[in-house]
């Protein structure tokens, strides 16, 4: 492990003066190395899931973990949007002119060498891989073992782009070992060279990471989204919206976990949304309000308000209007992601001033809180803290900055 982070410091330096042509010529060459190699990586991916079916793994771990030629053709498409994106080192954030004729910069420069623990998902290693490759940051990948094969083959297309394009191949690495005390190494530092980590996976991986790392981290332990339809809203939209900020893939962490109904306007949004959300499949959990109005409800315990699912099942609860909705929010969100589905423009404010999320949306589902989304080209995870990064971690925030101050012969006076 240690040899490792030597390896990735040492191909950092380079990495980090590296041209964007020469960047985006690997990333080029990833991407076609993964469209090549569709059938390696699909066969390494069938054993990871015949592991993890045999191993018990939930419905919302195996799509996660499940690859096929829809979703390698989206990791390639994926690292080419990267490609596309402006390069973030060197650009000049702000610059201004001192009285004394000092000419002062801040540029954005990258991190260094960046650690990415997550679990299931085989895409997260293009994804790391890639986003941390155009930030001009090498990285150390540490995937769960129930996508080891999977990761280990597109692991070996990035190699490939980085080879092509005559970067070091030791600029996306891969840890070769599933044991758990790899995880601590990295979060030890492996000796100084490591200058963050990211975890991205479930609770009780992030929770570990935030505890034992002795680096900054940049994550998010739940994705605990609220959905709340004020009475403005528009019965139509607010259905639609319901639906698929909950069903369109229950395992994200984007997915709406709490639906939220302003009281006033539960005859004309309640019934119907519960009954679509239950058409599609999705079980309800609500308090005592609901239940009296949707009968085929669960009874919602306190524990529901603070659960992350990940899987087809929403709880429910009447509010009085978007204060109602503040207060509930304000008090069981993880500080993901949160929308409103509202015509009245003070509600909608009230909604975007008064609520401390990462990611607030109006008139919009939930499931669209993802850096590609975002016009990221793709995301390393989305950060609920509050310092350097929060919301999807993109190029930008994996870079810092430095200054750069040009002078004139100029002396401090004593």
């Amino acid at each position: 492990m240690n040899d490792l982070g030597t390896r990735a410091r040492a191909a950092a330096g380079p990495l980090s003066i590296a041209t964007p042509a020469r960047k985006n010529a690997a990333l080029g060459e990833m991407a076609s190395a993964l469209e090549r190699n569709r059938d390696a990586i699909l066969a390494a991916n069938a054993t990871d899931m015949a592991n993890g079916e045999a191993a018990g793994l939930s419905a919302a771990l195996l799509d996660r973990l499940k690859l096929d030629p829809s979703r390698i053709a989206a990791m390639a498409d994926g690292i080419r949007a990267i490609a596309s994106l402006e390069d973030p080192v060197g650009s000049v954030i702000a610059e201004w002119d001192r009285p004394n004729g000092l000419r002062i910069e801040r540029v954005r420069t990258p991190l260094g060498v960046i650690g990415v623990i997550y679990e299931s998902r085989p895409n997260v290693t293009a994804d790391a891989g890639a986003l941390c490759l155009k930030a001009g940051n090498a990285v150390i990948l540490r995937g769960g073992s129930d996508s080891a094969h999977s990761s280990a083959a597109i692991h070996a297309c990035l190699v490939e782009g980085l080879e092509k394009a005559g970067l070091p191949a030791d600029a996306i690495q891969r840890v070769p070992v599933t044991d758990r005390a790899a995880v601590g190494e990295m979060l030890k530092g492996l000796g100084g060279n490591i200058d963050v980590i990211v975890p991205r996976g479930g609770r009780s991986l992030v929770e570990r990471v935030q505890n034992d790392a002795r680096v900054p981290v940049f994550a998010h332990l739940e994705g605990i989204c609220h959905l709340y339809l004020d009475r403005s809203a528009e019965s139509g939209m607010a259905l639609s919206i319901a639906v698929n900020a909950k069903m369109r893939r229950t395992g994200i962490c984007g997915a709406a976990e709490t639906l939220l109904v302003d009281r006033a306007a539960a005859d004309q949004l309640l019934v119907p949304v519960l009954q679509a959300l239950s058409e599609a499949g999705c079980e309800i959990r609500g308090d005592a309000e609901v239940r009296t109005r949707f009968p085929a409800a669960l009874p919602a315990t306190e524990e529901d308000w603070r659960t992350e699912y990940l899987d087809a099942i929403i709880s429910v609860k009447l509010v009085d209007g978007i204060g109602g909705a503040i207060d509930h929010i304000g008090t069981w969100s993880s500080h993901h992601t949160e929308a409103i589905v509202a015509e009245d423009a003070a509600a909608v404010e009230r909604f975007f001033n008064e609520i401390d999320s990462a990611i607030l949306l109006h008139n919009a589902s939930t499931q669209f809180a993802d850096g590609g989304e975002f016009g990221m080209g793709a995301e390393i995870g989305i950060a609920t803290g509050k310092m350097h990064a929060r919301g999807p971690v993109g190029v930008e925030q994996l870079t810092s900055f430095k200054y750069r101050v040009r002078g004139t012969g100029q002396i401090r006076p004593v």
